[in-house]
């Protein structure tokens, strides 16, 4: 499948799993390795049953800014399309909010925050 208009997705959690993808996505997609800086990961639960459907687990990691410039959240950069980023803005819960950021590579993508930072 050819990506007619790629967004830069920076994944840290459940989107880096193989059921997530092919549930969400229809397809596996490969990341490129990167880690967001300045920020640390901590554990949201989740009660919508059909994100635990399907990523298996109601524990989630949720990104938040650290007081420790030295901290960062490793992930991996993957490339959606229109369909593919709107399939993961549904699959995320209200706790998470999409805002652009600046990875380690220097690289601009979307990820998934803590909504009360937004």
């Amino acid at each position: 499948m050819a990506l007619t208009a790629p967004h830069a997705l920076f994944t840290y959690g459940t989107l880096q799993m193989s059921e997530v993808q092919l549930a969400r996505f229809g397809r596996l997609l490969q990341g490129r390795r990167d880690a967001l800086p300045g920020y640390r990961t901590t554990e949201l639960v989740i009660t919508d049953p059909d994100v635990i459907a399907v990523s298996g687990t109601d524990r989630h990691l949720l990104v938040t800014p650290s007081d420790d410039p030295t901290d960062s959240v490793e992930g991996a950069v993957l490339e959606l399309t229109d369909s593919e980023l709107a399939a993961a803005d549904d699959y995320e819960v209200d706790d998470y909010a999409r805002v652009e950021v600046t990875l380690m590579s220097g690289r601009t993508a979307w990820a998934y925050l803590a909504a009360s930072l937004c």
